[in-house]
């Protein structure tokens, strides 16, 4: 549907990206969801080897110098072996290097970006703590500042990367007197004394991807080591919500593409009743709608992928991708639900990958903000929005548009 939108070069990249789905044994699938895999390193070396991690950053560290739009569509393949492959290909170089990329130093991007991109080393991003996850701002892991370094302490947990990572993006009170916004620093954290991996949590899904608790006990980070700023992690927060929102769309897209299409090839054989069941209307309706969401979701990511890559307002931006990750996890989620229900009690059954995906999925709406945040800050921008366009001579009142328009003693507003 979407091939139109696509340079050639974006097109070649894509399928380059499918190159690697087929290169995925399928064994390493089975094993990583039944958590003997517990990361898996020899797929991101792949990716690494093939040039497919950061595609859209700078030649001369990495990527390839491309585009978002180009990204959605790699990270839609990629989506499709499952929604953890497209997790851990996207924390460490889609989400820890872009925060290097636009706000790190060359030394940094020379000794975490590149290697990195490669598929030679692993990272992963520390924000959510045992006492909360939205609450980003409300962090209790302390930097302290001994002048030429910090000495970290503090725990983040439900890290994808736990169990694999070779440093982490670690997000630090420096300030405990400032206000929240000021307070916090983000740093780069090298596997080693004093950083430790306590517990790996028994997922529903999305397993083998080594998620778990991280514990930082007097951890000596050099300040060389701080990206961007001390007491500016604000800003680098505010960037690395588009790659971890607008990412998060695009993959969750992939993720449900082989339930539909698994669905679909079942139907088509499946017989009742004399006949195969995507003859019944209870059923084709269903796969209709699944396709229909599907092809809705495509629409939506790859015009926010636009709006990104034309740098359009800020404030709009912020909207259209909360209203993505929020629209394509819950209309994805909607096309795996489907995808079982027409398949019946096999669908319930390991014998098809529908109940993995459909587990997997589950977690689509929770991460890198719940979408009851993601409903917060759409009404936030759009309210904002509406009232800045009030400002601006508009076509017409469209409140004059009624015939009783002039009754003003029946607008009551108190």
């Amino acid at each position: 549907m979407t091939d139109y939108l696509l340079s050639e070069e974006s097109i070649k990249i894509r399928d380059q990206a499918r190159e690697l789905v087929k290169w995925v044994p399928r064994q390493m699938i089975l094993d990583m969801d039944q958590d003997k895999i517990q990361f898996p390193k020899e797929f991101l070396r792949e990716a690494g080897k093939r040039n497919l991690l950061g595609c859209r950053y700078p030649v001369q560290w990495g990527g390839r110098g491309l585009d978002w739009v180009t990204t959605t569509a790699v990270l839609e393949e990629i989506g499709t072996l499952g929604y953890i492959f497209a997790c851990v290909f996207g924390v460490g170089a889609e989400l820890v290097c872009d925060a290097i990329i636009l706000h790190g130093t060359d030394a940094q991007k020379e000794k975490y970006v590149k290697p990195l991109l490669k598929g030679e080393i692993f990272a992963a991003e520390c924000l959510t703590e045992p006492r909360g996850g939205s609450d980003f701002f409300g962090t209790t892991t302390i930097a302290e500042d001994k002048g030429d370094h910090f000495i970290l302490n503090g725990q983040k947990r439900f890290i994808v990367g736990a169990e694999g990572a070779d440093y982490f993006l670690v997000y630090a009170k420096t300030d405990p007197k400032a206000e929240p916004h000021k307070a916090l620093t983000c740093l780069i954290v090298d596997r080693g004394p004093g950083v430790e991996t306590q517990y790996l949590y028994g997922l529903m899904g999305c397993r083998g991807g080594g998620a778990g608790r991280l514990v930082f006990k007097d951890v000596r980070v050099p300040k060389e080591n701080v990206i961007g700023k001390i007491n500016g992690a604000y800003p680098v927060f505010k960037t690395m919500m588009i790659p971890e929102r607008l990412g998060t769309a695009a993959m969750t897209i992939g993720s449900a593409r082989p339930a539909l299409e698994v669905a679909t090839e079942y139907t088509t054989k499946r017989k009742a009743f004399g006949t195969t069941i995507s003859s019944f209307q209870g059923v084709s309706f269903q796969i209709a709608e699944a396709a229909m969401l599907m092809d809705a979701c495509r629409a939506m990511i790859y015009t926010t992928a636009q709006a990104v890559d034309h740098g359009i307002d800020a404030h709009r931006i912020r909207r259209m991708v909360s209203e993505a990750k929020k629209f394509v996890t819950e209309s994805c989620q909607k096309v795996a639900h489907n995808a079982m229900q027409v398949m019946g009690g096999i669908g319930y059954t390991n014998i098809y990958p529908v109940e993995r995906i459909v587990r997997d999925l589950r977690l689509a709406s929770i991460w890198t903000g719940s979408n009851e945040i993601m409903s917060m800050i759409i009404a936030y921008e759009w309210y904002r929005e509406h009232f800045k366009n009030k400002k601006i001579p508009g076509p017409r009142d469209y409140e004059n548009d009624a015939p009783e328009a002039a009754a003003s003693e029946e607008r009551f507003f108190e």
